[in-house]
Order: C-alpha cells, then structure tokens, then sequence
C-alpha cells in the first residue's frame, strides 16, 4: 500500500481536490493530511489524519494539545508534522481573532466569536480581560491569570489596575470551562458580584462577564450574566 498522497489517484488526492473545489468540499481527515503529507509503512497521509481524529476524538481535543504532546501520544507523527498542523490550528483562531478587533464588543456573540476559538481549547482555566473605549471597541486585551477561580491568586485590584493602566471606558472579564460546560459556578457568581461592586466605586462599567464552553447541540456555548440579567 503506499504511504505517499501523491501515489494517490488524482481524483482522490487533498491537494487537486482543494485546488479544484475548494477547501470547504474536503473532509477534516483531507485537511489534516496535506500537513502529513507522507505515511508510515502499510497506512497512506489520509489513513493517519483518519486514525489521528480517531484517537482525538475530535478536532477540538486535537487544538487543544500542543505540537509535542501529539508527536508523543501518536506514533508516526515526529514533532515536524506535528508543528504544521499547531500551526495550522494557529492560524485558524488568529484569523477568527483578526476579524472582531475593529466591532464593538458589546453582545455577547460577540465576545464568544473573539476567543472562543482560543479559550475553549485550554486545559486549564484562564481569565481574560478586554479593555474597551467609549465605543466599546477593544483596547487591550490580557490574561489576568491561569488556575480556578475558586482557587485563584486573583485579586480584583489586579483587573483593575489593569483597566486604569489602560485608560479605558468599561471592561469585559471572560474564562473558560475546561469541562465545555459554560454553566456558571457559585464561585463565578461571587466572583462577578465582587469585580462588579469594585468597579462601581471607581465608577467603571463592568459590560460583562462571559464564560467560554464548547459548542453543544441546542445549546450555548457561552454564557453572559449580562444576558442573563445578572450584571
């Protein structure tokens, strides 16, 4: 059996494919195996991007792990193929980041297609804070910290000197749930209860605090407490 996409028939190979309809018409497998590009003995580029979905799960769990925790767990992908396809993901969630900077940050959709693809990706919480100014456009953005709220060093102070650094009008705190379950905690609402009253008495609008999920069939995968009326 060969082992190289280009032994393939033409018809069946990613690279004619995408050049003739489109990336959109490939399957993930055919995405993944461009970056593979050559096999292993007994098993062609588009067999292994099979049996790396497979062993994944799904493309979400494969985002999630970095270039050296593939290359380690999957046998027959050295740490050069496994590089291009981070990076590949990469580009993806930069793209998705690039194209929101500009639109005011104020719905929460909003706020889920910004860093979305980036934080529900994550092992691990993450706190993040969005900057806006008067028109409720990002000014800057940062990682507060890593852990669990619960848990956290976190201080409000720490969000807050942030936000006066940076001079801006009103501010968007957001983190994730490793689970994919964007549900908020006891400890989240405390949490929000307490970053809302500091900023109240520096006269600093908390627009919203969002929790980052993963898609769910008939569900959000976010979850606003300013939709929900709790901010």
């Amino acid at each position: 059996m060969s082992t190289r996409i280009q032994d393939l028939p033409e018809n069946d190979r990613p690279r004619e494919r995408l050049l003739k309809i489109g990336a959109s018409a490939l399957t993930n497998a055919e995405l993944i195996a461009l970056f593979i590009n050559t096999g292993v003995k007994g098993e062609n580029a588009i067999q292994m991007a099979q049996r790396l979905l497979k062993e994944f799960v799904s493309l979400r769990n494969l985002s999630r792990r970095s270039a050296n925790e593939v290359a380690d767990k999957f046998k027959g992908l050295g740490p050069a193929k496994t590089a291009l396809i981070a990076a590949a993901f990469e580009l993806g969630r930069r793209a998705a980041q690039e194209e929101m900077i500009s639109a005011p940050m104020n719905k929460p959709d909003v706020i889920y297609r910004y860093l979305g693809g980036d934080m529900a990706r994550l092992g691990q919480e993450q706190l993040r804070l969005l900057a806006l100014d008067t028109k409720l456009c990002l000014i800057h953005d940062e990682i507060i910290f890593t852990g669990t709220l619960n848990e956290s060093p976190a201080h409000p102070r720490d969000i807050m000197r942030s936000v006066i650094v940076n001079r801006a009008h009103s501010f968007i705190i957001a983190h994730n749930h490793p689970s994919g379950d964007p549900a908020p905690s006891e400890a989240d609402r405390r949490f929000t209860r307490r970053i809302k009253e500091v900023a109240e008495l520096m006269q600093i609008r908390l627009l919203d605090h969002v929790i980052i999920g993963a898609p769910r069939s008939g569900a959000l995968p976010y979850f606003s407490f300013n939709e929900a009326g709790m901010i």
